[in-house]
């Protein structure tokens, strides 16, 4: 197969498995998906719409949310981790949004990234998810497949990101990373992987990453 007959095996594939995608973390506005995307960093989509419902309850916008101490947002997201790193950039975001932004979310990635605890992932999921700017997260799933797919060197998700976005056409950038998402999380996990029903891997993957797989299937 070439490169191109890959990418395209890969989203036919993966427009055939998930036609809809939903979005994993749960939220009613930009804001509110910030604050969730915030917070899923090194934890868990599942883990993070458990916190944030008691999150929201008190404060789902930056005026409410400024009323709250950083030690009360930390208490709260203790569950989900980094909280001391978290609740501080929450706050603070929160505050600028008020002060520079009249509370409303910017749709701009230079804007979302001077945030405290906002990294271009996270902003780039609030300008695909929120605006609907083509924008290309990438997660840990995203990263590990690409690899396995012979689509990136694997090296960094900076260059895993450039070779998503040289690869794949910029109009299906918002609706793939979602479905490479659920795809990873479905047919292609880092642990307890099964080759047999990863379609993608057995029939684009990298040999180096096959090879590896049946020598650890051995032992």
């Amino acid at each position: 197969m070439t490169k191109k007959e890959k990418v395209n095996f890969v989203i036919n594939t993966l427009e055939e498995l998930y036609p809809e995608i939903p979005i994993p973390l749960d939220h009613k506005d930009p804001y509110t998906l910030l604050i969730a995307v915030l917070l899923s960093a090194q934890s868990t989509d599942v883990r993070v719409n458990k916190i944030t419902p008691l999150l929201f309850e008190i404060a789902d916008n930056p005026y409410d949310m400024v009323k709250l101490s950083i030690e009360e947002i930390r208490e709260i997201i203790k569950p989900v981790g980094l909280s001391p790193m978290k609740s501080k950039g929450i706050y603070g975001l929160s505050k600028i949004l008020i002060e520079k932004y009249k509370g409303v979310v910017p749709a701009s990635f230079e804007a979302l990234e001077s945030f405290p605890a906002v990294g271009h992932k996270t902003a780039s999921v609030v300008m695909s998810q929120a605006f609907n700017i083509p924008a290309f997260p990438v997660d840990t799933h995203i990263h590990r497949l690409m690899y396995r797919w012979g689509l990136t060197n694997g090296k960094n998700v900076v260059q895993t990101e450039k070779d998503a976005k040289r690869l794949f056409p910029e109009e299906l950038w918002n609706s793939l990373h979602l479905q490479i998402i659920w795809y990873g999380r479905q047919y292609s996990p880092a642990r307890a992987w099964d080759l047999d029903k990863d379609i993608i891997t057995k029939t684009i993957g990298r040999k180096t990453v096959i090879d590896a797989y049946f020598k650890n299937k051995r032992k």
